[in-house]
């Protein structure tokens, strides 16, 4: 099949459009999406939908209903066919077995189990394979993958609301605890929530436990939530705290060794001024992509000063406090802007 570069990122930037839609729901996988064409007409097409579930190949090759077109097709995917069996059996043996001439992949698979096993196996299979072609955009899709497989921990967001005039908080006595301070909107609101449905795992401190209560969970949005996270090292945050209500699963990183209950793990850790590194140490073993800090000054502050953050979601409402808990200061680029009725969401990137 003769193919151009316009030709090629026409059907490759499909294929990427339909991985998003595995966007909350594929982790610890990534999001792959595949489009076969045969003479310039997609034929068929699917994206990895769940985990465990089947592949964006697989998914794509069942769509075609004449299969004998396969062997005259080139098929795209965003991220390097899988060559070993995990869930699902190896998306490398199906293209094989239907003898499809040309395959153009996005970006190697960076999981050691693939990575160039899969584009091998189809090379030596016959196969006529491109590499790298939108690679920036296909890992940028990916990019929480890629960070945890590369950097062997999860891709962290930090994410805060704050005053026009810089503050996080008003300085709050023990009786207004219990409820956050409001400081953006119904539309903002809505906005976090459904970032926590893209996301595998959410943190706060011990301060925000106790000071706003939060429940961390997915309300005013329809997907999954992410796994609660809390410190708590002398495990005097109270009992009747929303985040102990069992019907989440929760982890506690405390320095007792304490029962765990039903859906409610307690891991102890060292105090030790190293406390960041060892949960992230422990959520790479649980398979955790990717983690929002939504804690208070002094835990955003912490990630901040150490340079282990990724993206920071910066929400910015019309209030002035005057006084009180100032935001954090990050040196970040700024990436995207968008507003939210009369407030403001701000993303930056770490340089």
């Amino acid at each position: 099949m003769e193919r151009t570069f316009d030709i090629d990122e026409k059907f490759m930037l499909r294929a990427i459009e339909l991985a998003r839609f595995g966007m909350g729901t594929v982790s610890p996988n990534p999001m792959v999406g595949c489009v076969i064409v045969r003479k310039g007409v997609i034929i068929g097409e699917g994206y990895h939908c769940k985990f465990g579930m089947p592949h964006a190949e697989v998914i794509a090759i069942n769509r075609v209903t004449d299969k004998s077109f396969l062997s005259e097709s080139t098929l795209y995917v965003t991220l390097e066919p899988c060559s070993h069996f995990g869930k699902t059996p190896p998306c490398a043996d199906l293209i094989l077995l239907h003898k499809i001439p040309n395959v153009v992949v996005g970006t190697i698979d960076p999981f050691t189990e693939v990575s160039g096993k899969g584009i091998g196996k189809l090379r030596e299979g016959g196969c006529n394979v491109v590499t790298g072609f939108c690679e920036e955009k296909c890992i940028e899709l990916n990019r929480r993958f890629f960070t945890f497989h590369q950097q062997k921990r999860p891709f962290i967001i930090l994410k805060w609301a704050q005053t026009a005039d810089g503050f996080i908080d008003i300085d709050r006595s023990h009786e207004h605890y219990g409820q956050p301070t409001w400081i953006t909107n119904d539309l903002s609101r809505i906005a976090v929530h459904k970032m926590r449905t893209d996301e595998s795992a959410i943190l706060v401190g011990t301060n925000t436990a106790k000071k706003d209560n939060p429940s961390l969970t997915v309300r005013d949005w329809s997907g999954i939530s992410p796994l609660r996270l809390v410190l708590d090292r002398e495990m005097k945050l109270p009992a009747e705290l929303t985040l102990f209500d069992q019907q989440d699963p929760t982890v506690v990183y405390t320095s007792h060794k304490v029962s765990d209950k039903l859906n409610l793990e307690y891991k102890k850790i060292g105090f030790n001024g190293e406390e960041i590194g060892q949960i992230l140490i422990d959520l790479y073993s649980r398979g955790v992509l990717s983690l929002i800090v939504e804690g208070g000054q002094m835990l955003i502050n912490s990630f901040i000063k150490l340079g282990i953050w990724d993206e920071a979601r910066m929400f910015v409402g019309k209030n002035l406090f005057h006084h009180g808990v100032k935001a954090p200061v990050l040196n970040g680029c700024l990436i995207k802007s968008e507003e939210l009725d009369d407030s403001w969401m701000f993303l930056f990137r770490r340089v």
